[in-house]
């Protein structure tokens, strides 16, 4: 068990070598220079001179290859994310910092409405596979599955926001003086509805897809057989047997969409305007702000690979054949 925990952590940091130097290629090949997509906003004009000036300082005036990218490795493995082109020279991690809390709070959210309601309903189905309940359960997960989110949150913001007014469809909070903590507990509850049910309907789908899968595998086992022949009732069955070993596949399925939390759902937060790190994302990505979009994507790699390694230590506790 030492040595295959060993070989997981030594494979984990080969992936996040390999993330970094990704990361690094990925946004230069990308069209457009940040320094004229930002100076072109200037009031005045910009001189070349003035142009060269600030591709100098922010040293994209060297070489990609080996310059820059050793200097980006270097520093990144020091834990220094860069400052920012677009923000002012803020530092990186500043800015995710800032905005990650706003991301935590939706996409976290979202995932426990989701593992609650798609597992259990998932499960359900799968135990009482063929039945009306599997069927009404399987084609609405497909469908909710098979729909980008982004789409149901512009349904969402047209049925609740736009034609019923219930609900506001942008932001984190409405303009003006909030007088009290509850007043603005309650705005911020009332922006975070729409966003959250977003993100959480597509998630119910995919979780109910993969345990009603599961749970289907198991019923049919043979020592879901021999369990039944013994006299043993379906409710002990289900707890028994059934159960914890249809929950190996969504454990798995749980851990990795859990490192997603951090990344958020950048497309449902550009619907909403919410501030987290989604909507820093494409402002990064319109201004060509490479050393945020570094520090971001390197962070949504790192959570990846660790939500996988607890994903395997977590099989083999819950699996004694991975023992």
């Amino acid at each position: 068990m030492s040595r295959r925990i060993g070989s997981i952590l030594i494979r984990a940091i080969i992936t996040l070598l390999m993330v970094a130097v990704l990361n690094f290629v990925l946004f230069r090949v990308i069209p457009g220079d940040p320094a004229s997509l930002l100076l072109s906003g200037a009031r005045t004009s910009v001189t070349a001179e003035q142009m060269a000036a600030q591709r100098q300082n922010w040293g994209l005036d060297r070489p990609l290859f080996p310059d820059q990218m050793v200097d980006y490795l270097s520093a990144t493995l020091q834990g220094d994310f860069g400052y920012s082109f677009k923000f002012r020279g803020r530092h990186v991690a500043d800015l995710i910092l800032e905005r990650l809390p706003a991301t935590i709070v939706l996409v976290g959210l979202a995932q426990l409405i989701a593992i609650l309601c798609g597992v259990m309903l998932g499960l359900y189905a799968g135990w009482r596979r063929g039945g009306a309940g599997d069927h009404i359960a399987t084609g609405a997960s497909l469908a909710l599955y098979s729909t980008p989110a982004f789409w149901l949150g512009m349904i969402l913001v047209v049925i609740f926001s736009t034609a019923l007014g219930w609900l506001p469809g942008y932001g984190a909070h409405s303009p003006g003086a909030i007088t009290s903590s509850l007043d603005w507990l309650l705005d911020y509850l009332g922006h975070l509805a729409l966003p959250v049910t977003a993100v959480a309907l597509g998630l119910i789908g995919q979780y109910v897809v993969v345990a009603r899968a599961a749970m289907s595998d198991v019923v049919t086992e043979d020592y879901m057989v021999t369990a039944r022949a013994k006299g043993l009732t379906g409710g002990q069955m289900l707890m028994r047997h059934a159960l914890r070993n249809a929950m190996l596949p969504v454990v798995t399925l749980i851990t990795l969409n859990l490192g997603y939390v951090v990344a958020g759902a950048i497309t449902v937060e550009a619907v909403f305007a919410w501030p987290g790190i989604g909507g820093l994302t494409v402002e990064a990505l319109n201004a060509r702000d490479y050393p945020v979009l570094q520090g971001i994507f390197l962070l949504l790699g790192a959570s990846i690979v660790v939500a996988n390694l607890i994903a395997d230590l977590a099989y083999g506790l819950l699996d004694p054949r991975v023992r």
